[in-house]
């Protein structure tokens, strides 16, 4: 992936913990947007394997390109514009939360849609890490999106990462 000095992400705290916040404008129509969060086939292409009951209550497991395995739970779906989940990490490492809330609100705006993704309940210290990693989540959501295949997410983490320190280090 070649160099893209573009931030996407807000970063800030709410009762305690930390919320990382995505905006982002696609080139594509609501409802194929929508098909790429919540088709298992297409999330496999930049996002990772997803399978179980996605309805709303559903369960389901899924492997998360670069961040492994997770569980999570539907906790709202209101096609085309917004879903609502828990994520759960099976086994988080020192520091790391176990559970976070991820919400996608989705928006026409004539043949494009604007897509903003929060993902709420993480730690302080780790909130400039959530925040690079989401970014290429929805980065990699654009490209696929485009027709194309995710770039090299260890060079974009090289990238993003100092500029998510510098916004963590107002967030108090």
């Amino acid at each position: 992936m070649t160099s893209n000095n573009r931030i996407l992400g807000s970063l800030r705290s709410a009762d305690g913990k930390g919320v990382v916040r995505m905006e982002d404008r696609f080139g594509t129509h609501i409802d194929d947007l929508w098909s790429a969060l919540t088709d298992p086939h297409r999330l496999a292409r930049w996002y990772g394997e997803v399978e179980g009951d996605l309805r709303p209550g559903g369960e389901f497991h899924a492997h998360v390109t670069g961040a492994g395995e997770r569980t999570g739970r539907v906790d709202a779906c209101e096609p085309p514009q917004r879903l609502l989940l828990t994520m759960r990490d099976p086994d988080p490492g020192p520091g790391q939360p176990d559970q976070t809330i991820i919400e996608a609100m989705l928006t026409a705006d004539g043949g494009q849609t604007i897509l903003v993704v929060e993902e709420r309940g993480l730690p302080l210290h780790l909130l400039a890490a959530y925040g690079a990693g989401v970014q290429i989540h929805v980065e990699n959501l654009a490209t696929h999106i485009a027709g194309h295949e995710p770039g090299d997410d260890d060079a974009r983490w090289d990238e993003l990462l100092p500029v998510y320190q510098d916004l963590a280090a107002n967030v108090g």
